[in-house]
């Protein structure tokens, strides 16, 4: 997977899985741009690849705005000429709660960022790559895009409609040379899990995170970088082929009948 000469955005690039993919282009020749709201977090991804002798801007935006996702795809294209890859990444867990009792602020909110933050870019980054007849777009969806986790009902909801918006803006684009897909993470040892385990169990987060370990078939959480290595082969030409698909990156969870009725309460 060779990047050398690409420019790769990344959404939610502050810390995490967005994180892990901004530094995996950069270590293979991309240049970078680092969108995130998180100011110090994304300063610090775009300082890192910058001290590894890698380029990389830092943009700060809101992807539920539309004025500030056009600012990032501008200032990639004034910065570096170019959007060759595009994670689509940006996104949050709400609160966990049942259907019949979640706040509906927080819905709202939740729905925002994953699905109106991931349209705004594909809305703004799509008719870049169009004009260029290349370019690879990777969503970020879920393992929640793919089966239900009560008490979720936001996030499984805004996952299944990235997925849902993935496999539209596939059909729609292939035909000027752009691929879109969905990388579905199961739990990544990251802040969201974490927070999740937190709000099942305040007093003992680390019971629920035995549990969900115990039902994934390979034992343990992806790391952030398992993941980016999904959505840099996505991006990349070995996945030439690819497109409108969704590719779980969960240790075997969604294939474990087990997995699948787990659920996120105490």
């Amino acid at each position: 997977m060779d990047f050398k000469g690409k420019v790769a955005l990344i959404t939610g690039a502050g810390n995490g899985i967005g994180r892990a993919t901004a530094l995996g282009f950069a270590s293979r020749g991309a240049k970078v741009v680092v969108v995130d709201r998180d100011i110090a977090g994304g300063e610090a991804t775009a300082g890192i690849i910058r001290q590894q002798g890698g380029q990389s801007l830092f943009v700060a935006a809101d992807v539920t705005k539309s004025a500030d996702v056009q600012a990032y795809v501008k200032a990639a294209l004034d910065s570096f000429g170019a959007i060759d890859c595009f994670h689509n990444n940006a996104g949050i867990e709400g609160k966990v709660a049942p259907t019949a009792e979640y706040d509906e602020a927080m819905f709202d909110a939740v729905m925002g960022v994953n699905v109106k933050g991931v349209f705004l870019g594909l809305r703004y980054v799509l008719p870049v790559m169009i004009a260029q007849r290349r370019g690879a777009v990777v969503n970020t969806a879920s393992i929640a895009g793919l089966v239900g986790s009560p008490g979720m009902p936001a996030y499984v909801a805004s996952k299944h409609a990235v997925v849902g918006l993935t496999k539209v803006a596939a059909g729609e684009v292939g035909q000027f040379g752009v691929r879109v897909n969905a990388v579905c993470p199961g739990p990544v040892d990251t802040r969201m899990i974490h927070a999740i385990e937190n709000q099942v169990s305040p007093d003992n987060p680390g019971v629920v995170a035995q549990r969900y370990q115990a039902v994934i078939p390979l034992g343990r959480y992806a790391t952030p970088e398992e993941v980016a290595n999904v959505v840099q082969f996505l991006c990349s030409d070995l996945a030439s082929n690819v497109t409108g698909a969704q590719y779980a990156v969960d240790g075997g969870r969604t294939a474990s009948p087990a997995a699948v009725t787990s659920v996120a309460r105490a």
